[in-house]
């Protein structure tokens, strides 16, 4: 019997049987786990806990969580076992790295490379620079992308006001630079601050222009958009499963071979060598895979990689055309409703008609961010996040701040009612029903129309309900 006919799933499942194939513009077209989960108010009750907090975790599609617990009772250890649980395992973690590879729209002669996450991804291609490389990254960049390139010669460019002056300000930079020495450009492709669009295929051509390689982060994008390496032309791509609708612990470095060919694995054990062998001086010579087995060593994770591929098959399957036309009348609706609030500032870099993803970032006159987002979860059972949101830069260019001013990812130090130097975060995907960014718009006016209906305090950096005591 087949692996194929042993484990029905859903990502071998008829398109036209995937959920969601059929409805409205109004309905979640791709159902996730937790969207029956019930959370307590501080005021008395129970209410649908509504996830707008995408940008950092989107909630994994029921699909997957099926489709994982479909393969559960076959789990094997990969590459290493003649067992028929090894070879179906093999099998099933090597297809998903075609279905991640035909997702992506790699070229012959790509790479995917399993990893933990976006940043495990950037750290490993850091690891892998030729001696030398130059690489230029915008201060924009989420820390992912913005820190991991330590033992490189950094240019780090200042945050462009639009997508032209982001081109510009590139060529610029590059055109100063040794022409004959590697250099990389990484960018993001959407904000995971103000969910703009970042226009990646121009800032490809002008790297390749002046000879430099480019990579980008994903991260924010995949959910939400298609990617397509080849047509971008991109040298490589990286995301996170944990913001694609698949669980925590698996990510992505897919693209060019040759600098991940001859790189030095990025970690040292058993299935990144090909053959070890001991030395007449007693010492050990080394062959290693060159491959993507050359970064992965170790055992895999199977579960994170199947479950990626799921994802990306149920994306795919559900058409991202459809889903792209639903989450920008999201999109719509929560600007409209913010629009109508004085009070409040949405964040933006582009201005107010560019492309975006379901990410909007903003302040609120009078508001501590910590304390605003205490409010909705605590009062209205909405989840958003407030603070950095681990691009300190960006966040401080924004919100017009000196860059030397302390913040943190979290929350901020400052109690209810004293100023912030942080921001409030709401992001939305597939998942999210219509109720839950009506609810969110609702709150919004309603907590700076009428104020919190209950006290908060600091505790331990962040700010909670007062335990006993009403507004």
């Amino acid at each position: 019997m087949s692996a194929r006919a042993t484990t029905t799933t859903h990502a071998d499942a008829d398109p036209a049987c995937v959920p969601g194939a059929a409805g409205s513009l109004t309905e979640s077209p791709l159902p996730v786990l937790g969207r029956d989960v019930t959370v307590p108010l501080v005021t008395g009750g129970e209410v649908d806990y509504a996830a707008l907090d995408y940008a950092a975790s989107a909630p994994a599609l029921q699909r997957v969580w099926d489709d994982v617990a479909a393969y559960a009772p076959y789990y094997g250890s990969v590459h290493r076992g003649a067992g028929y649980l090894s070879q179906l395992s093999t099998d099933l973690f090597e297809n998903a790295r075609r279905t991640v590879a035909e997702f992506l729209g790699c070229r012959d002669g790509d790479e995917v490379v399993f990893t933990r996450s976006t940043t495990d991804s950037l750290n490993l291609l850091a690891a892998a620079l030729p001696a030398d490389c130059e690489v230029f990254v915008f201060e924009t960049e989420h820390h992912a992308s913005l820190l991991p390139w330590r033992d490189a010669r950094v240019t780090y460019l200042d945050a462009p006001r639009t997508p032209g002056e982001a081109v510009d300000t590139l060529e610029r930079a590059l055109a100063d630079r040794d022409p004959y020495g590697p250099a990389l450009v990484c960018v993001t492709g959407a904000s995971n601050v103000t969910g703009e669009l970042w226009p990646v295929r121009e800032l490809a051509a002008a790297a390749h222009a002046h000879g430099a390689r480019i990579v980008l982060d994903a991260a924010q994008l995949a959910p939400h958009h298609p990617v397509d390496v080849a047509d971008l032309d991109v040298d490589w791509v990286a995301f996170s499963g944990h913001k694609l609708y698949a669980p925590f612990g698996a990510g992505v470095l897919a693209g060019r071979a040759d600098w991940l060919r001859v790189a030095e694995p990025y970690l040292a054990g058993g299935g990144a060598s090909r053959k070890v062998s001991r030395r007449a001086d007693g010492g050990v010579d080394v062959e290693w895979h060159d491959s993507a087995a050359r970064h992965e060593a170790g055992s895999p994770n199977v579960i994170g990689a199947y479950a990626i591929a799921s994802a990306c098959k149920a994306l795919t399957e559900a058409g991202f055309d459809r889903l792209v036309a639903r989450e920008e009348r999201l999109i719509d609706l929560v600007r409209a409703g913010l629009a109508e609030v004085p009070a409040v500032r949405v964040l933006s870099l582009f201005g107010d008609d560019a492309p975006r993803v379901g990410v909007i970032s903003f302040v609120v006159d009078g508001w501590n961010s910590s304390h605003f987002a205490a409010a909705l979860s605590a009062e209205y059972g909405i989840g958003v996040r407030d603070g950095l949101f681990c691009a300190h830069p960006l966040v401080r260019t924004l919100l017009g701040t000196d860059p030397q001013d302390p913040g943190e990812c979290g929350a901020p130090e400052a109690a209810p009612g004293e100023r912030s130097l942080n921001a409030v975060r709401v992001s939305f995907g597939a998942g999210t029903p219509d109720e839950h960014v009506e609810r969110f718009v609702r709150a919004v006016r309603e907590l700076v129309t009428d104020g919190a209906r209950w006290r908060y305090r600091t505790e331990d950096g962040r700010c909670v309900p007062d335990p006993t005591t009403a507004a």
